[in-house]
């Protein structure tokens, strides 16, 4: 019997890539990444006029993901050396609440002339926090209703889903609000350009755009947010809703020719992207939490029941995998904290001798530090430079470094933050833990699985093992088994994860010596973390405030 294939195209925050995968046993056997062309726009909007952007914006160019997507599956398929006629699948994840306003035919509108120099226009990226103030009005709005709803997602909302973004949109520019037939995630958009059908995957409808028990929030609710806004879920975001794992339609002609597949193979549902990484790492059991680590982090883990925890990110049935709850959590600053400091705040020698060594900087500043005793750096950090995503759900927050003297190096800072994000995964899990989810187990995937010391600090930090992945290209073989699930070639994700998917079993254990240090500074964490994340000083809050008034003036 002829092998069959399936392809996984993993949409990341500044990449794509495509991965051919056999169906039998989840080898990969050809890969191809491409960056965006245009990146990020996080501050001027280089796709259009280059006008400056406010300060909390993150913006991406639509017609980037098909550049992507053309390039990297023939590609993959090319140095996968097998017969495009023995694929009978695709599937697809993407940065989450990522949304694009469409007209009817799903074309963006920030490709008409009308809008090309208006950031509404664009794809708001998961890490778009512009609406910002819409989402603390949609928290406010619904515990003055009393909307039960909201304890899915811990009693706040994350300026981060897709309301805010739509919101945002209607009240900054309601020309492109009027304009648009569709508010659409792009996770459900690269599936409508493949298949020439729009559906909403139910994953992200119910993580990001509030869809719980095949419902969402009532046109009362959202005409209290603005009158205008009462129609939103029916004139701009309707669409049927399928599972994780469904075909949600064939491959047209003009996307076959294109990719160089062949015309009417399965595309499945798209899926989340970092929710992907489950059955990729065979973690999708309760009690597996999975870790994808990267430019922000993601924990989900999956439960045999529903219920509300204040913090969560959110809960959805089915969101993981059919038949059992999905939880998430996570933190919006990790990869690219690391990055900040390496881009600004490491001097020229450190680059120099990583130049002359052959190894990137921060593998540099991680070398520097790693022989350090817990604490000896004197430095205590707080990871939220790009906010918070859970447990405190606010945008508004913002990094702190505390401890700094004029003998403190960048390796100790470096170390420092490393250390934070630990601290900050295990907020989550004492918070999942502390509400009846179990967790006895995080399998980690993702780029910063490279960053041994990064590993093993979490799991001295945690006191839980952490098994890892056995596919470097998670993303893109977690989008490939749901390819193959839609294609029929498994009857479930549960037995695909199975036969597909690989993980190397508790490759970090905790080291109790080091996990006694640790908990000292960690309780020097929470403290700093509750202080000025759970009100007793807003001033992170003033501080953008004096921000957003001060681009506001200078922009007009």
């Amino acid at each position: 019997m002829n092998e069959k294939y399936v392809v996984g195209v993993d949409f990341g925050t500044l990449s794509g890539r495509a991965t051919v995968v056999r169906v039998s046993d989840g080898m990969e056997l050809g890969s191809s990444v491409m960056e965006y062309p245009h990146g990020v726009m996080d501050r001027t909007l280089t796709a259009g006029d280059d006008q400056p952007l406010p300060p909390d914006f993150a913006l991406q160019v639509p017609s980037d993901y098909i550049e992507v997507l053309k390039s990297v599956v023939p590609e993959a398929v090319a140095e996968a050396k097998v017969d495009a006629n023995d694929i009978i699948g695709i599937g697809t994840d993407f940065t989450s609440a990522s949304c694009l306003p469409t007209d009817e035919d799903g074309i963006p509108l920030c490709e008409s002339d009308e809008f090309k120099n208006n950031p509404h226009a664009y794809v708001k990226m998961w890490k778009h926090h512009g609406g910002t103030e819409q989402a603390e009005r949609a928290i406010a709005i619904a515990e003055a209703r009393g909307e039960m709803w909201l304890g899915r997602y811990g009693g706040r909302l994350s300026s981060e889903i897709v309301l805010p973004k739509a919101l945002e949109t209607l009240e900054k520019a309601p020309d492109v609000y009027e304009a648009m037939d569709y508010y659409v995630e792009a996770v459900d958009w690269i599936v409508w350009q493949l298949s020439g059908t729009l559906v909403h995957s139910a994953a992200p409808a119910g993580y990001k755009a509030l869809r719980q028990n095949d419902q969402y929030p009532s046109e009362e609710y959202f005409a209290e947010l603005n009158p205008k806004f009462r129609r939103f879920i029916a004139d701009k975001f309707d669409a049927p809703v399928m599972q994780l794992g469904e075909r949600a339609g064939d491959l047209t002609e003009e996307m076959a020719d294109a990719l160089g597949l062949p015309a009417g193979i399965a595309v499945a549902v798209g899926q989340i992207d970092a929710h992907v990484t489950a059955p990729a790492a065979q973690a999708v059991e309760p009690g597996q939490m999975t870790a994808i680590m990267g430019t922000s982090n993601v924990y989900i883990v999956n439960g045999e029941t529903a219920r509300d925890i204040p913090g969560v990110f959110g809960i959805t049935n089915g969101g993981i995998s059919a038949g059992l709850w999905g939880y998430e959590g996570g933190q919006t600053g990790v990869g690219d904290i690391f990055a900040w400091i390496v881009d600004n705040i490491v001097p020229g020698e450190y680059q120099n001798e990583a130049n002359r060594r052959g190894i990137s900087v921060h593998e540099l500043l991680t070398e520097k530090g790693a022989d350090q005793e817990v604490g000896e750096h004197g430095l205590l950090a707080l990871d939220w430079h790009n906010g918070n995503r859970s447990i405190l759900n606010n945008a508004n927050l913002s990094g702190t470094l505390l401890g700094m003297t004029l003998n403190t190096r960048p390796e100790d800072i470096y170390r420092a933050y490393l250390e934070a994000t630990g601290f900050g995964l295990r907020v989550i899990i004492e918070n999942f833990l502390d509400h009846g989810v179990e967790i006895n187990e995080i399998v980690a995937a993702g780029g910063l699985l490279k960053n041994k010391v990064l590993m093993q600090m979490y799991a001295d930090i945690t006191r839980i093992p952490l098994s890892i992945s056995g596919s470097k290209l998670a993303g893109s073989l977690g989008a490939a088994i749901y390819g193959a699930v839609a294609a029929g070639a498994y009857p479930d994700v549960y037995a695909a994860a199975k036969n597909m998917g690989s993980k190397i079993e508790h490759a970090y254990v905790p080291n109790e010596d080091a996990a006694q240090k640790y908990d000292l500074l960690y309780e020097e964490y929470v403290t700093l973390h509750d202080y000025f994340g759970r009100g007793a000083n807003d001033v992170m809050a003033r501080l953008k405030e004096f921000q957003r008034r001060i681009h506001d003036r200078k922009n007009g």
